[in-house]
C-alpha cells in the first residue's frame, strides 16, 4: 500500500534529518485533500512545528531534502504553511496496477498480525420473522465478517438468537390452545406470531390466561418433556425460514448459539461472581456495582445526578431468580474466550444498547477477561417521511418483504429495456440487482446516523447505488466481450501517460488502503465511497480515453486498466456481499 510506504519513509526522513520525535507522536500520511497538488499528503511537520515552536515550512523544507522518494514519487512538494504533498510517478502505477490484475485479491497485503475475530450479528428471535430492524446488524456484520476474512484475520460468526426468556410461556399456551397445524405447516413463523398476539391480548384481557402462561414457562424452564418438545419445534421451524432469508442474501453463520445454549451455565456464573466479590446482593436481586477503578464520568455503573453520582448497577439475577440479558452475555463471552480462544469480540447490535454492553464489558474485565471487546453501534432506518419506517397499518416492515419488492422492482425495470435476455436471466439479474440495491443503501450509510429508506434512490443508476456500481463492473466486461477470440495481453508493457489513465490507476492503487480502513473504525461506507469513486474515475476515464480504437502499448495498457477496474469493482462489492452480473 503506497500509504503505509510513504508513512514508513516519512518517519525514516525525520531520522534522517536528525529530527527527533517526541514521545508518543504519529507520523501520517492521508489520502490528498486536493489531488492538484499530490495523490497523498501529511500534516506531520506541521503539527511537529507546532510542539517543537518552529517555523512549520522551514521544518517542511528539512523533512523533504530527507525524504526518498525516487523509485515511488514523481514529485514531492510543500504547500500552505508546510503540508508535505506526495504524487507517485506512473512507473510505480504501473507496477501495481499490474499486480492488481496478477493477484488472487487485487493486491491487498494481508495483516501481520491475524487476530481470531468473533462476530456477533443478526440475532433474530425465534418464533418471529426478520423485520426491517434487522437489516443494519446482519449486512454491517456480515460485511465486517468478510472484509477482517479477506485481510487474513480468523473470523468466526455466531448468530446469538433470541430462543429462549418469557415470551414462550405465551408461545406454548398457544400452540396447546389456539394453534392452526394447516397454517402452521402452510406458514411457520405467520402463524407462531399471530398465535402469540393472540395470547398476549388475552393476558390483557383476563389474568388467569397470564397465569396459565407463566405456569408453561416454568414447566418449559424444569425441562418438562411436552413443552420442551413445542420449544424445540419452534427453533425448527424458525430456523428453517431464517436459513432461507439468509440463503436468499448469500449470508452464511458458523455457529447459531442462542441464549438456551448458556441457560446451564448462568446460575454458576453469578455464584462465582458472588464469590469473587464481583457481585453482590442488593434488595433481594444479585447486581454489579462500580468498583471505583475509573472516574466517575467513564464509569458504566454510575449515572450523573445533581452535583454527584447515582450507582446504576447491572443486574444478573433478578430477586425471584430469573437471569437477564447481562448474566447470558457474560456467560457468551466466557465460551468464546475459553472454546474459540477469542482474541476479539465484535457486536454488531443497535446504538441503544451502548449502557448494557459497556457494563458488561467492564465486568468481563473485573472477571479477568483480556479479549478486546467492541459494541459496534448504529442508527435507525427510517421511512420517506422521517418517522420509524413501518407498514400503513404501522406494522413493522419484514425483511423478507423489502428483499422481494427491490428484485420485483429490478424485474419491472430489466422489462422494459429490450437487451435480448431470456426471463431467466432478467430473472437472475434482478435478484442480483435488488437485493444488492437495499444491501448497498444500507453499507453505504455512515453506520451511527438514522437514514431514509427509499425505494428510488436505490434502484437508481445514477449517484451513489449499488445498480450504478454493478453497471460500472458490466461495461468492464462488456469490452472484453467485443474481444471474445482476440489475443489480449494484460500484463505487459503498462505505460500511463493521460491524465485519465494516472487518475484511474492512483484511484485503483487505494482499493488496499480503503479495505483495510473497514476496520480502523468499522465503518463499510469506507469502502462503498471508494468504490463509487472508483465507478466515477473509471467513466471518466473511459469518455476520455479511446480503448479498442487505440493500438500497441496504448491499447495494452487500457485495457489493463480496464480488467484492474473490473477485478477491484468485483471483490470491493463481494465483500459488501453484493454480487455481479455480466450484462444488465
Amino acid at each position: 500500500m503506497f500509504r503505509s510506504v510513504l508513512t514508513d519513509r516519512l518517519q525514516a526522513a525525520f531520522t534522517s534529518a536528525g529530527i527527533a520525535l517526541p514521545e508518543g507522536f504519529k507520523v501520517t500520511v492521508e489520502l490528498a485533500s486536493d489531488t492538484r497538488f499530490g495523490d497523498y499528503q501529511s500534516n506531520a511537520a506541521m503539527i511537529l512545528a507546532k510542539q517543537l515552536k518552529t517555523n512549520p515550512r522551514a521544518l517542511a523544507e528539512q523533512i523533504k531534502a530527507a525524504f526518498s522518494a525516487e523509485d515511488l514519487c514523481s514529485d514531492v512538494s510543500i504547500a500552505g504553511p508546510g503540508f508535505l504533498n506526495f504524487r507517485i510517478s506512473p512507473a510505480a502505477l504501473s507496477t501495481k496496477i499490474q499486480a492488481v490484475v496478477q493477484g488472487a485479491q487485487c493486491d491487498v497485503i494481508q495483516v501481520t498480525q491475524p487476530q481470531t475475530i468473533v462476530v456477533d450479528f443478526s440475532a433474530p428471535n425465534i418464533a418471529k420473522p426478520m423485520h426491517v430492524g434487522h437489516i443494519r446488524s446482519t449486512f454491517i456484520g456480515d460485511c465486517l465478517a468478510r472484509v477482517a476474512r479477506f485481510v487474513g484475520h480468523k473470523v468466526i460468526t455466531d448468530n446469538h438468537v433470541g430462543d429462549w426468556g418469557t415470551q414462550f410461556g405465551m408461545i406454548i399456551h398457544g400452540w396447546k390452545t389456539e394453534l392452526d397445524h394447516k397454517a402452521l405447516k402452510k406458514d411457520p413463523i405467520h402463524e407462531l406470531v399471530r398465535t402469540y398476539k393472540l395470547i398476549n391480548a388475552k393476558t390483557k384481557e383476563d389474568e388467569s390466561v397470564l397465569v396459565l402462561c407463566k405456569g408453561e414457562l416454568v414447566k418449559l424452564q424444569q425441562g418438562d418433556e411436552e413443552n420442551l418438545g413445542i420449544w424445540k419445534e419452534c427453533v425448527r421451524l424458525t430456523l428453517e425460514q431464517l436459513e432461507k432469508v439468509y440463503g436468499t442474501l448469500d449470508i452464511q453463520f458458523d455457529h447459531y448459539l442462542g441464549e438456551s445454549f448458556y441457560n446451564d451455565a448462568l446460575a454458576p456464573l453469578v455464584e462465582d461472581l458472588l464469590a469473587r466479590d464481583i457481585a453482590t446482593i442488593s434488595e433481594g436481586a444479585t447486581v454489579i456495582f462500580s468498583d471505583g477503578q475509573c472516574d466517575p464520568k467513564d464509569d458504566p455503573f454510575l449515572v450523573k445526578e445533581g452535583d454527584g453520582w447515582k450507582p446504576t448497577p447491572a443486574i444478573i439475577r433478578k430477586s425471584d431468580g430469573g437471569f437477564l440479558y447481562a448474566t447470558t452475555d457474560l456467560a457468551t463471552i466466557d465460551y468464546r474466550v475459553k472454546e474459540w480462544k477469542a482474541d476479539e469480540i465484535w457486536y454488531v447490535v443497535g446504538a441503544p444498547q451502548q449502557l448494557h454492553f459497556r457494563q458488561v464489558f467492564a465486568t468481563a474485565h473485573r472477571m479477568g477477561h483480556t479479549t478486546a471487546m467492541t459494541h459496534i453501534a448504529f442508527g435507525s432506518i427510517l421511512g420517506p417521511d422521517g418517522k420509524m419506517f413501518k407498514t400503513r397499518s404501522g406494522e413493522t416492515v419484514g425483511l423478507l418483504e423489502v428483499i422481494d419488492e427491490a428484485i420485483e422492482r429490478a424485474r419491472a425495470a430489466a422489462d422494459e429495456k429490450d437487451q435480448g435476455l431470456t426471463d431467466s436471466e432478467k430473472d437472475e439479474i434482478a435478484h442480483i440487482i435488488g437485493s444488492g440495491a437495499v444491501k448497498y443503501a444500507e453499507l453505504s450509510q455512515n453506520r451511527l446516523t438514522d437514514y431514509k429508506f427509499s425505494w428510488d434512490k436505490m434502484l437508481s443508476l445514477q449517484g451513489n447505488t449499488a445498480p450504478y456500481l454493478i453497471n460500472a463492473y458490466v461495461r468492464t466486461r462488456s469490452i472484453f466481450r467485443k474481444l471474445e477470440g482476440s489475443d489480449v495481453t494484460l500484463t505487459a508493457d503498462v505505460v500511463l501517460t493521460e491524465p485519465a489513465e494516472i487518475a484511474l490507476a492512483v484511484k485503483l492503487a487505494q482499493f488496499a488502503e480503503a479495505t483495510h480502513d473497514v476496520l480502523v473504525d468499522h465503518r463499510p461506507n469506507t469502502l462503498a465511497t471508494y468504490l463509487y469513486e472508483l465507478a466515477n474515475t473509471y467513466h471518466s476515464f473511459y469518455e476520455a480515453c479511446h480503448v479498442l480504437n487505440s493500438q500497441g502499448t496504448v491499447r495494452n495498457t487500457r485495457l489493463t486498466l480496464c480488467e484492474a477496474t473490473s477485478r477491484v469493482l468485483k471483490t470491493g462489492l463481494g465483500l459488501l456481499g453484493i454480487q455481479t452480473t455480466e450484462r444488465m
